[in-house]
């Protein structure tokens, strides 16, 4: 099956000690300090002149390895609590999990829990990326809205990440700049844990951006890429201003 799905791709061708909240749960003590919230979605925006090259100049700097290997002993928790608070990219050790961080970042119209500034109840994906569909984002209904890794984990620990630090990998699975998305749930389970070799969103003026960005971090960590995933990128620059 995966043979088959490169095919049609190819053919219709990015510590500290201090303790933190559990994911999903106000910090204590009194309300925290406000929030910026964006006025729009930087992961819905379409991609900029010159994808193409980055993403061929990406390619020139790849580790490529022939196919993706079988390292035993990945669990979701080889990569920290989920959500956790306690890595060093953006929004480690503010007070919120890195979930809730996530949603606030790319939803617009966010709503917050009572006087919390951290966990969000609601808000809008106006054009949610693998979709290009606007989705309404309510905490009663959450797994509507699920956060991506773009280099998702499982991958990861094949390719590289189960050599690394624990902290390492915290960081890796909490990294929001680089490798998270709020995305449509069921476009997401589509994905699963498969490289653009094997996988590409339906909303295909997405897709220039996903590859863009699904080597920018395999090359920000060091992870190697499939044979198949070079020769997607290299089809789907054709498509890439």
């Amino acid at each position: 099956m995966r043979t088959l799905l490169a095919a049609l791709i190819l053919v219709g061708v990015a510590a500290t000690g201090c303790t933190y909240p559990a994911a999903g749960v106000d910090p204590a003590g009194s309300s925290p300090p406000p929030r910026t919230t964006p006025t729009g979605n930087p992961a819905t925006a379409q991609p900029a002149t010159g994808t193409a090259k980055l993403i061929s100049a990406e390619l020139g700097q790849a580790r490529v390895v022939a196919v993706r290997p079988d390292v035993p002993g990945y669990k979701r928790d080889q990569f920290g609590q989920t959500w956790t608070d306690d890595h060093v990219g953006r929004g480690g050790h503010n007070g919120c999990d890195t979930r809730n961080d996530v949603l606030a970042a790319q939803l617009t119209a966010v709503e917050y829990r009572g006087r919390s500034r951290c966990v969000v109840i609601a808000g809008t994906l106006p054009a949610e990326p693998y979709t290009g569909r606007r989705i309404e984002f309510r905490k009663a209904a959450a797994s509507r809205v699920q956060i991506d890794h773009v280099y998702p984990l499982a991958r990861a620990w094949d390719m590289g990440a189960a050599r690394w630090p624990l902290q390492r990998r915290v960081d890796f699975a909490n990294d929001e700049a680089a490798n998270l998305l709020a995305v449509d749930g069921p476009a997401n389970a589509s994905k699963n844990d498969d490289g653009p070799g094997e996988w590409l969103p339906i909303n295909r003026s997405y897709r220039c951006t996903y590859v863009l960005r699904y080597l920018q971090v395999a090359h920000k960590y060091t992870l190697a890429i499939t044979a198949a995933d070079r020769d997607a990128a290299q089809a789907i620059t054709r498509s890439c201003p």
